[in-house]
């Protein structure tokens, strides 16, 4: 694959339609009532989402349908892997907190990365609707979109869920951890 083009072959396509069909099978709850065919026509007409969507699993986030807008037609996928996706960590949030680090800088930055993938980072209200649809995050932490006001501060947010119940944190935008990661979202 080449990840300049945001190409997938027929082969990787057809690997990842069956993936998240097995998927989307598997797991009714999140979405009752829509049918994998119209969710999979969708996609086959959209490379560069198919693209999106394969860098998500191949990071480890797990994605699978959790809405359709029936206004515009567009269905919602959502990281729903257990835990953070384990190939998104270690990442502080923003590119100005990587680069106001003076030593032990981490890899890459979350809002960067998904924007690389061609994804959305979750909000907190999208983190507490996914929550919805199952307990993630029992063992792990991620970074939700930010509030401008609290960014500007140097702060940055993230979310977890423990004792059966959802949180909201802040930390410094340039701190990272092996346990934190990132979600996203991606409209197909």
């Amino acid at each position: 694959m080449d990840r300049m083009k945001k190409e997938l072959s027929q082969k990787q396509r057809e690997e990842l339609l069956d993936i998240l069909k097995t998927r989307f099978e598997k797991n009714m709850q999140r979405h009752k009532g829509l049918e994998w065919a119209k969710v999979q026509a969708k996609l086959e007409a959209a490379a560069t989402k198919l693209w999106s969507l394969n860098e998500m699993e191949r990071t480890g986030g797990e994605p699978d349908v959790v809405s359709h807008n029936k206004k515009t037609g567009e269905y919602v996928f959502y990281d729903c892997s257990a835990q953070s996706p384990h190939g998104r960590r270690n990442f502080c949030y923003d590119r100005e907190a990587l680069q106001s680090r003076k030593e032990h800088k981490p890899e890459n930055n979350a809002i960067d990365v998904a924007a690389s993938m061609g994804i959305e980072i979750l909000t907190e209200e999208q983190y507490r609707e996914l929550q919805q649809l199952g307990g993630f995050d029992t063992k792990t932490s991620s970074w939700v979109k930010t509030p401008a006001s609290i960014r500007k501060l140097g702060g940055a947010t993230f979310c977890d869920r423990r004792y059966d119940t959802v949180f909201l944190y802040h930390n410094g935008a340039e701190s990272y951890y092996a346990a934190r990661g990132f979600r996203g979202a991606l409209k197909v």
